[in-house]
């Protein structure tokens, strides 16, 4: 077995892993990066980047229908169809030419990516198994280890994967539309995925135990998206728990909340309850490092409870999120390379890219007030938006949550379509510490959707302009 040695050596070329690598690399760290599938990770290839693809595919598809009837903008067209493998390899394509760029950036900043599999020996140890089959082994010892090894999915123990029940990983590549889906599950996941199948013809079905779509969400929030599923036919089963196929393959077996089985058919099932960090399989427990739940404990600055050895992404819990393990890699890097820093985000913005959109930073009026701050809050709808009007999306508003004392923004919340475009507004205002006057008095171009923005913080003043 060949032994080869590094400063720093990082298990999982997703997000976090790879930005790691290079703002090592690019503060002179001698960084070897090991990653057996693809790089880019979860995000760019199964999740975040294919997802996005799909749902604009499927949106188009969408609104092309809808001109094959009366429309208020005078557009009509003859008929439409989609060919799905074409659909899927446009998305590839995409996936394709962002995991090369990911190669390139770590090939020009001096990176050794081994393209294998990690197993830990210790601390200092890793060995791998090398993607092709005709090389042997290589074991690589560090001064720094860094864990980036992502997410797995959830799957329910009495539908396992397999057959008709898919996760959202094979949903994101469809060799044909199933004409019956069941998505159980109805967070952001399951929601997106069963939005773009039933904007592409599915009949869609989605089953939540909990008493809500999203359930994450305040319910402010959540009634457009509720709305939209409505007026898209897609069928929603609240406080349902999922008991398995029915003996024939062909149907879901559910349970209400008074006892009652019934079934729903269905020609694919969707399972998308969740996801939980990947700490299996690769020798994590040589490591023996201390964990939080399901994930590996960590402090403010990505250290385990083993000295050099660092965690951060989706390994280290929640929020699951592609630039939370950006911000964290990028800080690891510096730390070794000697700089102060620490992670301590103001706020992290999270997006859910239904239809209509949903993006939310810091605190909401009811986290604001368990947390114990007096605070204010205003909303602007999107009713009163010219841009919103020109764009026919007059549904959702922009929320925001400031302090009473001092008007110090503390959170901002919006749905509605395009609005995680405005997710960098929130998150800029949020960590500069910006008051509703420094935001209210900000001109804001017109027309646009961010001028709601500043009418929200306005309005929270007593003196919204346009409604």
């Amino acid at each position: 077995m060949d032994t080869h040695h590094t400063t720093l050596l990082i298990i999982g070329g997703g997000p976090g892993g790879y930005v790691a690598a290079i703002r090592a690399a690019q503060l002179g760290i001698a960084t070897t990066l090991v990653e057996g599938e693809t790089l880019g990770g979860t995000c760019l290839n199964i999740g975040c980047i294919p997802s996005k693809a799909l749902i604009h595919a499927a949106d188009a598809y969408h609104q092309t229908r809808h001109f094959t009837g009366d429309s208020t903008l005078g557009i009509q067209v003859q008929g439409a169809s989609i060919d799905v493998a074409q659909t899927v390899r446009w998305k590839d394509g995409i996936v394709a030419r962002l995991t090369g760029g990911v190669s390139a950036l770590l090939k020009k900043h001096g990176v050794k990516v081994v393209k294998g599999w990690a197993q830990i020996v210790d601390g200092k140890t890793v060995d791998v198994t090398l993607a092709k089959p005709e090389t042997k082994p290589m074991r690589i010892q560090c001064e720094h280890l860094l864990l980036a090894s992502g997410s797995v999915e959830l799957g329910l123990p009495g539908m396992p994967f397999g057959g008709r029940v898919i996760s959202s990983t094979q949903a994101l590549s469809p060799a044909a539309v199933p004409a019956k889906l069941v998505v159980v599950g109805a967070g952001y996941i399951g929601l997106e995925l069963g939005i773009v199948y039933r904007k592409l013809g599915a009949d869609v079905t989605v089953v939540e135990a909990q008493s809500s779509i999203l359930p994450l969400y305040d319910e402010e929030l959540v009634k457009p998206v509720a709305n939209s599923l409505r007026k898209l036919g897609v069928q929603v089963h609240l406080g349902y728990k999922v008991q398995g196929m029915n003996a024939a393959g062909d149907a879901v077996r559910v349970q209400d909340g008074t006892g009652h089985e019934s079934e729903l058919p269905a020609d694919q099932v969707l399972v998308a309850i969740g996801r939980v960090p990947r700490t299996h399989g690769w020798g994590l427990e040589q490591l023996m490092l201390a964990m939080q739940g399901r994930a590996l404990k960590v402090d403010d600055q990505c250290r385990t409870s083993m000295r050099n050895v660092w965690a951060i992404g989706d390994l280290t819990g929640e929020p699951m999120l592609a630039h939370r393990a950006m911000a964290q890699g990028e800080m690891v890097a510096e730390i070794i390379a000697g700089k102060r820093r620490h992670f301590a985000p103001t706020a992290i913005a999270a997006v859910c890219f239904t239809d209509p959109e949903i993006v939310t930073a810091g605190l909401s009026p009811k986290e604001a007030e368990k947390a114990g701050l007096d605070c204010i809050h205003a909303h602007f709808p999107f009713a009163a938006n010219g841009r919103a009007m020109t764009l026919e999306s007059l549904e959702g508003f922009v929320r925001v949550v400031a302090r009473r004392d001092n008007h110090l923004i503390v959170g901002w919340q919006a749905v509605g379509a395009g609005v995680s475009e405005l997710s960098t507004a929130f998150s800029h205002s949020l960590e500069m510490g910006a008051t509703l006057e420094d935001v209210g008095g900000t001109i804001h171009a017109h027309p646009t959707l961010g001028e709601a923005v500043q009418e929200a913080a306005l309005r929270a003043l007593g003196h919204a302009l346009h409604v």
